[in-house]
């Protein structure tokens, strides 16, 4: 499956590793393929043999890949007050570069930092935005484009300011990696979308109900999906859209199936 051409562009779609139900591996990824899926995001950890037995599996049952999620920020920000918990941020990332580049992805999600009580905005900024000028190097030399995600850290919670620190990032290597149902319960995706422009290089995609105020499975919330597709066309995007949602309680294997027909209909806009 290669997703769909339409206008000239073509999306592709994917599903985080974390979301695939069962435990051994090489059935997860068979399980994607089944499903429809172009691509795997797996989540970051520090085990090596972890990310061979990943490589491997994904290898066997013919599946690509295409990006890994640096979860593990979350700990350790690269934001924070405390020095010693920054470097260690600084090597999760480089970390998740070279896991990266070890399973065949180009792209790393990365929480670029959390505001919170101790840390404040403008500090959380300065110190988040120096260690991306730092680690840019690195992702280059790696192929891999480091992504910021908008999250729900209470640091960039506007596409104008995500965009003004990439910029100020100033690399090829650092971009956005956007989350549409993180965004809906302060903003709307296809504002950031176009906002963001060229610099979107990766997509997660989750519903959200603003009544519950809940993520729910796709097509069951208040996300404008046909908002969300044509603001992709109009940025030219032809990346993943990567599926980030639990299995169902229930024969949780069927979620990765509905969630592949869903972007059937996303993609095709019909």
């Amino acid at each position: 499956m290669l997703g769909y051409r339409k206008e000239g562009l073509t999306m592709k779609k994917g599903i985080c590793l974390n979301s695939i139900p069962g435990e051994d591996l090489k059935t997860k990824f068979e399980m994607a393929k089944r499903a429809g899926f172009d691509g795997v995001e797996p989540s970051l950890t520090e085990d090596k043999e972890e990310r061979e037995r990943i490589r491997r599996a994904a290898e066997e049952a013919g599946m690509r890949i295409h990006s890994v999620m640096g979860g593990l920020l979350w700990k350790f920000p690269l934001s924070s007050p405390e020095e010693r918990v920054r470097s260690k941020g600084m090597e999760i990332v480089a970390l998740g570069l070279e896991w990266a580049k070890e399973l065949g992805a180009d792209t790393l999600l990365v929480v670029p930092g959390v505001v919170d009580k101790g840390t404040p905005y403008d500090k959380a900024y300065e110190r988040s935005l120096a260690a991306l000028k730092e680690l840019a190097p690195l992702a280059e030399r790696a192929g891999v484009v480091i992504c910021i995600e908008n999250v729900w850290n209470r640091f960039l919670t506007s596409p104008l300011e995500m965009r003004r620190f990439i910029e100020e990032v100033g690399s090829e290597f650092v971009k956005a990696y956007l989350d549409v149902g993180n965004i809906l319960i302060y903003g709307w995706p296809e504002q950031w979308i176009r906002i963001l422009g060229g610099l979107v290089r990766a997509v997660h995609v989750k519903d959200f109900d603003l009544q519950m105020k809940q993520f729910v499975h796709l097509l069951r919330g208040d996300v404008d999906w046909r908002a969300v597709r044509e603001a992709l066309l109009d940025i030219g995007y032809e990346g993943y859209l990567t599926v980030e949602l639990p299995p169902y309680k229930s024969y949780p294997d069927q979620m990765l199936f509905d969630s592949s027909a869903a972007l059937d209909r996303i993609i095709k806009g019909e």
